[in-house]
């Protein structure tokens, strides 16, 4: 364990912990939402510091970051837990661990021994994923810290649902993230993953004000998002209020977890979307779970030409040079393009 940070001491042994946008106030002897930070006589205590529960090398493009080191390796790693429940998550057996069996899984690793095994598998980047990233914010920071001084870049995969409070903290050591923005909708929020919608709004203006290199992640859900307006409302979210570069990756879904009863996104459904995308005057929009579409490929912005051609994770070709298309010399917004 360790003392958690972001909290508040109140009377009576009371906490308010202020990582996430829930503010939890939290007795002595109860956890927080997310299940891993747990009031010990007054003090806030992280109970998955140093217990990451899953660890493996990944490309980058799985997170997925399409715009951030294209082609490189993320050293990724998560522990139990998420302050978020929804009934569609594909990682439900160690995100809920804690809220459906009250224990706490996994093995120790230091953060030095996380940011050697990243070198040792010549990973470009630490991604924080599986789970949300947030709820084991201290084993992160002290990772990213390392990490930095051994040349290695940091990447949030995260719901967005944290206070400023720990993005101005961490943005230092943060250099990318990709946020998953579910919905347009506070009733889906609210009733799909137990959150709000405003938070994860205010979390991704933050991030593209510290400088953090930004990719939104939408999962077009049958029935539950994709109404053509509200997809329209999240682009214009994004092109207006982050900038038409953010790329935006539109997903298929899969049934999974508590959500069986809808059927597969039709293909027809995220071409739509990403029509949308472009009308809202989005640069970048990619097409996910449907390798081989070929809307998984960058366009360039300014000439209209494929500058990197992809089938799943894999880069089938590379045409940037210096981050300028090689075609017409356009930009190609992002970080290590």
């Amino acid at each position: 364990m360790k003392e958690a940070m972001f909290y508040e001491k109140l009377d009576e042994q009371r906490v308010r912990c202020n990582l996430c946008a829930h503010h939890c106030l939290i007795r002595e002897g109860q956890r927080g939402i997310c299940g891993v930070r747990e009031n010990q006589g007054g003090v806030l205590q992280s109970l998955v510091y140093g217990r990451p529960i899953s660890m493996a090398v990944d490309p980058v493009e799985k997170k997925p970051l399409f715009h951030f080191y294209p082609g490189t390796s993320a050293f990724s790693i998560a522990t139990v837990g998420c302050n978020f429940c929804c009934r569609f998550c594909q990682n439900a057996d160690i995100s809920q661990w804690p809220r459906e069996h009250g224990s706490i899984m996994g093995k120790f690793a230091s953060p030095e021994e996380v940011v050697r095994q990243a070198r040792r598998h010549r990973c470009r980047s630490i991604a924080y994923t599986y789970t949300e990233p947030t709820i084991f914010s201290e084993y992160a920071y002290d990772i990213a810290v390392l990490a930095h001084e051994a040349g290695i870049a940091n990447v949030y995969v995260t719901n967005g649902y944290m206070t400023d409070e720990m993005l101005e903290t961490f943005s230092p050591y943060l250099d990318a993230a990709n946020v998953d923005l579910k919905a347009f909708s506070e009733d889906f929020y609210k009733k799909q993953c137990g959150g709000r919608l405003q938070p994860v709004l205010d979390s991704l203006k933050t991030m593209v004000r510290l400088g953090i290199w930004v990719e939104v992640t939408t999962l077009i859900i049958p029935g539950e998002n994709d109404d053509p307006a509200e997809l329209g409302q999240i682009a214009a979210f994004i092109a207006g209020e982050l900038g038409p570069e953010v790329p935006w990756h539109i997903s298929r879904f899969y049934p999974q977890y508590r959500m069986l009863d809808r059927p597969p996104t039709e293909i027809s459904l995220l071409h739509e979307a990403r029509e949308i995308g472009e009308q809202a005057g989005l640069h970048y929009i990619y097409e996910g779970n449907v390798p081989g579409q070929g809307g998984e490929d960058t366009v360039c912005p300014g000439c209209g030409q494929t500058v990197i051609r992809r089938y799943g994770y894999r880069i089938l070709d590379y045409g940037i040079e210096e981050g300028h298309c090689r075609h017409c010399g356009a930009e190609i917004a992002g970080r290590g393009m």
